[in-house]
């Protein structure tokens, strides 16, 4: 792609990106601070990625979907995950009809545009096998029949990062299902000042729409668009590759302290979400800057540290600090 292409089809983005503008506002009737987040959320849904919040409890995860769903005109679901939760509770089940003798299907709170899967680490195998289905194949199977899930579908799960009973590890394969992993920090001290006097009048029904749910669509077909150069391909693919084979670029130290690194998948979670990035930035092509904003996110759940890294307090950041630092900027 030439100058001329790349220059025509960033105008093109700042036309199709101007409601940003207002989508922003609208959430931040609500919101105060917690700027990432946001625009994490908002990457996620431009991008078709599911994202896992953690953070401690009262920090607007809740809010903030809710505020999201209401700004889009899109339908919203919270599904609080316990231990004794089961997969009918989630995607729904067959009620027996006697006057008619047949079986009707009750749908589940799972068919909605927008699922906040609340402390979902909470729920056992069998709850987080049927979400996997949903994340993955977007449709759910109750009984014989298989039912196909609205566009969009985005489930934005929360875990409390302090570890407490009841709660059960999520399967590497469902972790991987997630786009990102974002972590959730305390407010500065004046945005906390602002929420202080703004008390509990915080309130996501004061959220209007802003866009429809098929603005999204036409948006994610806007973002492919999105050049790529081939040397910002091969960062990617360094940077991917050197989660599993640190040695091959020079940084042995870190062999010791990666169990297993980043699948495929965050290959082309990093390329998308890289190209939603440059998107909200009113540009038509993709920067190291891009990958280097959404890396931590994409890649932290997916680089898994030995237990000589945890006894020496190496987290996944670190590790993939490292890697960003030490590899070739193009």
């Amino acid at each position: 792609m030439n100058h001329e292409e790349i220059s025509a089809l960033t105008a093109e983005v700042e036309r199709e990106a101007a409601f940003l503008t207002d989508l922003k506002q609208e959430i931040g009737k609500v919101i105060v601070g917690q700027q990432m987040m946001v625009e994490r959320l908002l990457i996620g849904l431009f991008a078709d990625g599911h994202i896992l919040l953690e953070g401690v409890p009262g920090l607007a995860k809740t809010t903030a979907v809710k505020a999201l769903a209401r700004s889009i005109d899109a339908s919203f679901h919270r599904i609080q995950f316990t231990p004794d939760l089961l997969p009918a509770d989630l995607i729904g089940t067959l009620i027996y009809n006697q006057q008619e003798s047949t079986f009707q299907v009750k749908k589940g709170p799972i068919f909605a545009h927008f699922i906040l899967a609340d402390e979902i680490n909470r729920a056992p195998a069998k709850v987080q096998s049927a979400l996997l289905e949903a994340m993955q194949e977007r449709q759910v199977t109750i009984g014989d029949e298989t039912f196909p899930l609205d566009e969009p579908f985005l489930v934005l799960a929360t875990q409390n990062p302090i570890e407490q009973e009841g709660t059960y590890p999520l399967p590497e394969a469902q972790i991987d299902r997630f786009m990102f992993k974002v972590l959730i920090d305390y407010p500065e001290r004046e945005e906390e000042l602002d929420i202080l006097r703004q008390g509990d009048s915080s309130d996501a029904l004061a959220v209007s729409p802003v866009i429809k749910s098929d603005k999204i669509i036409s948006v994610r077909r806007m973002i492919e668009k999105i050049y790529l150069d081939e040397k910002i391909e091969n960062y990617i693919l360094d940077i991917v590759i050197a989660t599993r084979q640190p040695g091959r670029f020079g940084l042995e130290k870190l062999d010791n302290q990666i169990r297993y690194g980043a699948s495929p998948r965050a290959s082309i979670y990093l390329a998308r979400a890289a190209r939603t990035h440059a998107f909200m930035r009113n540009r038509g092509y993709v920067t190291p800057e891009d990958i280097r904003a959404i890396g931590f996110e994409v890649l932290r759940h997916r680089v898994m540290v030995t237990f000589e890294a945890e006894a020496d307090e190496v987290t996944s950041d670190d590790i993939i600090r490292d890697i960003f630092d030490h590899i070739e900027v193009p």
